[in-house]
């Protein structure tokens, strides 16, 4: 019997992922990247399961949507806020490169993850690695067979670069990747696949810089709501 519990959901009008872990001894749980319009599917599935939502964690401050973390923490009142310290938003808990989240009992069926920085498509931008699972959530930084954009929110296709061959490509070939988008159908990739097919990451540094800045890729829509939003933990206005 499985110790803890794995579920990916998709929110359809931003293309995002929101990850759900659970520790099934605790019932202690996190949520990654929630997005406010599908709290209420969210929250059902944890009150279904009789879980205890420690942590809604967020990878960066989207500017494509609205993070739930803001109305999660409403409905579960020991529910923290996560993000990055250098994300420039605001949050209950702030991680920083090297650092770990923790929910469970230590010694017992604990869910660690590790807290990698990958800057460059914002400055903010976090990668959790659950070691014990072999998956690394990346967030915006590296997609299945592309990246996060860098021509805003204090983007560098140079930071990026590094960020990814660093502290995502060095980690074992078999680890799972979980992006925060996908926008082809597709859920998962692994390490090993990224850094042999990716058509953006498997070029050199200066060929990826080139191609980043030739994307000409639309604004996004939410944009104008969606940052100023997420940097109250997604509770701006009327939202």
């Amino acid at each position: 019997m499985s110790k803890h519990l794995f579920r990916q959901f998709f929110e359809h009008e931003s293309s995002t992922y929101t990850y759900l872990l659970a520790d099934l001894t605790t019932k202690e749980a996190l949520v990654i990247d929630p997005v406010v319009d599908t709290v209420e599917r969210d929250a059902k599935v944890i009150q279904q399961l009789g879980l205890k939502l420690r942590y809604a964690v967020n990878t960066h401050v989207h500017a494509d949507h609205i993070t739930g973390s803001g109305k999660l923490k409403a409905l579960f009142s020991e529910c923290e806020s996560v993000l990055s310290n250098v994300s420039g938003g605001k949050a209950d808990v702030y991680v920083g490169d090297g650092e770990f989240i923790k929910i469970g009992e230590s010694g017992a069926t604990p869910i660690i993850l590790e807290c990698r920085s990958t800057p460059g498509h914002t400055n903010g931008c976090m990668s959790y690695v659950w070691h014990d699972y072999g998956a690394v959530f990346t967030g915006d930084a590296l997609l299945v067979r592309g990246c996060g954009r860098t021509d805003f929110q204090q983007g560098s296709s140079d930071v990026l670069y590094t960020s990814i061959q660093k502290q995502i490509f060095t980690l074992p070939d078999h680890y799972n990747v979980y992006p925060a988008h996908d926008y082809t159908g597709q859920t998962c990739s692994t390490i090993l696949e990224e850094k042999t097919f990716n058509p953006r990451l498997t070029k050199s540094r200066d060929e990826f810089i080139e191609i980043m800045a030739n994307l000409k890729l639309p604004y996004p829509k939410k944009i104008d709501k969606a940052l100023p939003a997420n940097l109250l933990c997604g509770l701006q206005g009327d939202v």
